[in-house]
């Protein structure tokens, strides 16, 4: 430590400059637009990454299956193994390749007259309870309008309220350490 006046000057400099450097970083990580960008951005990130494994066991499944066109049973016993594979760990992938074996099971197999006849009678059966479970909902949906339109709005405040206060906060504390750093200053210039 010295006492000479020009290096109290530098570091004085040099705090000034690192407080303004916090300031604006403090500024920018609460600026709300800031904050939604990068809440936007891990959503976009985490979507993109679930798409790109589920798009990737899929493209792998059908490489996988043109390869080996030759030996079909080889192919798909491959395919299931690659698929398997991939798919340890990610129940979004095992459901969606579940869903395609079932739709692809069931559209090689042909509904019966028997089927066709019973469903056409459930179907006829169910019509009366569509129409009532309808209704119904139709009516619930009528009486939770305005309640769920009074709690966007509640939420819509509160969160109109927690802007303001991280602004005002953000803005009290910049001011702070303005006022900080010109007491500082002003006490340096003055000893």
């Amino acid at each position: 430590m010295t006492d000479s006046p020009e290096e109290i000057r530098a570091r004085i400099e040099q705090t000034r400059t690192e407080l303004g450097g916090d300031v604006d970083a403090l500024a920018d990580k609460v600026t709300p637009s800031k904050i939604v960008g990068r809440q936007t951005d891990k959503v976009k990130e985490a979507v993109g990454s679930v798409k790109d494994r589920v798009f990737g066991v899929a493209d792998d499944a059908k490489s996988s299956l043109s390869d080996h066109s030759g030996n079909a049973s080889g192919a798909i016993s491959d395919a299931a193994s690659t698929a398997k594979a991939k798919a340890e760990g990610n129940p979004l992938a095992v459901g969606l390749i579940a869903f395609g074996v079932g739709l692809l099971a069931a559209s090689l197999i042909p509904a019966s007259t028997k089927e066709k006849e019973v469903a056409s009678n459930i179907k006829e059966q169910a019509q009366p309870l569509v129409d009532q479970v309808t209704d119904a909902a139709k009516e619930v949906g009528e009486h939770l309008k305005e309640p769920a339109q009074d709690a966007a709005a509640a939420v819509k405040d509160a969160a109109t309220g927690a802007v303001d206060n991280v602004k005002s906060e953000a803005t009290s504390a910049a001011d702070e350490v303005k006022d900080q750093a010109q007491q500082s200053k002003d006490t340096v210039q003055n000893s």
